[in-house]
């Protein structure tokens, strides 16, 4: 409890803005169940009632999305992640997600100039030979500059706000407080996995402020292309390079947001979108590890028909298991194996379906809606927002890797459709799937894991012995405990319990009437409305037990009619 008081009254400041930011956009209730009335009452007074009355009229997914702008840098972020989430969001909450931008003015050079020398070891002027004051991009968590080096090469340095890192952690707490506020008043959340969603944005938001985490999945991506002269990384700079800041080599092109100049310079628009989305394919389907944000901001075009990616702050890993199950998928649907795709997608989830005959059932549906449709005429966006909605209404959730593999996806059909409209990301797939799947059961691959599992098979073995002593020892110790669970055992307690009081209750009434009754027939004692008084109180006292008992089982029917424990 102290500790709990002490978090609060360090987070006050923020506590304040945020309660008025919500308050505003009309979510008081939800305020006052953080246990913010003094802010709420504060914020009331100074806010402004007309503007409220206005956002009011907005639709919820909208002031949702402008209550995040307005929270600041996390929760923009978490909206963010919330938009990959299109397992638990329908598309109207998708489209208002991802509209959130996490673009900031930049701040003046002076206030950065001590932590980049403290970071550096020396003055600025002595680490470059030209050092651009202006920022050239501006974010919540870091902004970036264009420099020189001493030998004449152009870079990048991307430096982390000084002091972001205390008001991320703080609103990190908030959110956890919320979320748990929400899984108690709304029991339901719970299938969601809030938690779940929570640590993995946590988990993202942390190595997003460690710089040194973007430089080691620029490193990675790097070595994975380095055989393919037409896709470029930048090239780290690892002596100037930290935690508060990653110095990298300036890429030289076109920005991604640019596409009208391709055509001027001459590019080779088809090519280049074939080059993106067999890159991103190759990450996904081979290497297993993805840049999860490809939007026009994150490709420089780079003459003659090269692509740059740059800004590995945001990434997906998929594990071998995971890439198998994503060939599986597709190659079910090819073949329109509803049930081996019901399998796979059961797999992804730790939950039953609500039926799953209905899951089959529309599964074969939606196989039988592509099969024998021209690739051409397929939408990747299409497919997988089927897919989702019906994940959705089946209320099975999917893992976190693969919700952002699949909003990877969308972006890259709609990056590639801007740079070459006839662009056809499932006729791109195709290739890499046949070159995946063949790989998958090449005899090096086949061989590798009959060695890992034949390992794992002697390992076991040879600790057998071991733990069969173990499990005696503590068998002889009588520390082995055994636990059953039985599903509903309190709310079958619960009815045991109300079946007795009710025939206890029952007896006693009946008791009251019969000893009231004999002493109706005795004479004399005192006397009340003319009939002896312990009689008289006798048969009061039972009229009252029946009236409980009538009253109690008329509950508990209506209770049971409308499906309540």
């Amino acid at each position: 409890m102290i500790l709990e008081t002490l978090s609060a009254m360090r987070d006050i400041g923020r506590l304040h803005d945020i309660a008025s930011i919500l308050i505003k956009y009309g979510f008081g209730d939800l305020v006052r169940r953080l246990g913010l009335e003094p802010a709420l009452e504060k914020a009331g007074r100074v806010l402004n009632w007309n503007q409220f009355e206005l956002l009011l009229k907005l639709e919820p997914p909208e002031r949702v999305r402008r209550a995040l702008e307005e929270m600041g840098p996390t929760f923009i972020k978490f909206g963010q992640i919330l938009a990959t989430r299109v397992d638990l969001f329908g598309p109207e909450w998708i489209e208002e997600f991802e509209k959130l931008h996490d673009r900031v003015p930049p701040l003046p050079f002076e206030l950065l100039r001590s932590q980049i020398e403290e970071d550096l070891g020396c003055s600025v002027d002595e680490a470059f030979l030209n050092f651009d004051t202006t920022a050239i991009a501006a974010a919540s968590i870091a902004q970036v500059h264009k420099a020189i080096l001493k030998d004449g090469r152009a870079i990048i340095l991307k430096i982390r706000r000084p002091g972001i890192r205390s008001t991320i952690e703080a609103d990190i707490r908030l959110l956890e407080r919320l979320i748990s506020i929400i899984e108690h008043e709304i029991p339901d959340t719970r299938h969601f996995h809030p938690q779940e969603v929570l640590r993995n944005f946590k988990v993202s938001l942390r190595n997003e402020l460690d710089l040194l985490s973007e430089a080691r999945n620029t490193e990675r991506a790097a070595n994975n292309f380095k055989n393919n002269t037409n896709i470029l990384v930048p090239k780290i700079f690892w002596q100037y390079s930290c935690e508060r800041m990653i110095v990298q080599e300036h890429m030289e092109g076109i920005p991604g947001h640019d596409i009208s100049r391709l055509d001027n310079l001459g590019f080779d628009r088809k090519n280049l979108a074939q080059l993106g989305a067999d890159a991103v394919l190759k990450m996904v389907l081979i290497d297993g590890f993805f840049h999860a944000d490809p939007h026009p901001g994150n490709f420089i075009f780079v003459y003659p028909n090269k692509l740059a990616f740059i800004d590995f702050g945001m990434v997906g890993t998929l594990s071998e298991l995971r890439r198998d199950q994503i060939i599986e998928m597709l190659n079910s649907i090819v073949a329109r194996d509803a049930s081996n795709m019901v399998e796979v997608l059961l797999d992804w989830t730790d939950e039953a379906p609500n039926s799953t005959e209905r899951l089959v059932s529309e599964v074969s549906m939606f196989v039988d809606k592509y099969h024998g449709v021209a690739l051409k005429q397929l939408r990747l966006v299409n497919i997988l927002g089927e897919m989702t909605a019906l994940i959705r209404d089946n209320r099975l959730i999917l893992p976190a890797d693969l919700t952002m593999l699949f909003k990877t996806l969308i972006t890259l059909e709609g990056m590639g459709r801007q740079i070459d409209p006839d662009f056809d990301i499932v006729t791109q797939i195709g290739p890499l799937l046949v070159q995946a799947t063949m790989a998958r059961h090449s005899p090096e691959v086949m061989v590798a894991r009959a060695q890992r599992s034949a390992g794992n098979l002697i390992s076991v073995l040879l600790a057998a012995p071991q733990d069969l002593r173990r499990l005696m020892r503590r068998i002889r110790a009588g520390t082995i405990k055994v636990s059953v669970d039985i599903r509903d055992l309190a709310r079958f307690g619960s009815i045991v319990d109300r079946a007795a009081s009710r025939l206890t209750i029952g007896m006693v009434t009946a008791s009251l009437i019969i000893g009231s009754s004999i002493v109706m027939t005795v004479s004399g004692g005192p006397k009340l409305f003319g009939l002896p008084a312990l009689g008289v109180l006798g048969f009061i006292t039972a009229g009252v037990g029946a009236s409980w008992l009538m009253m109690s089982i008329w509950k508990t029917s209506r209770l049971e009619e409308n499906n309540e424990p």
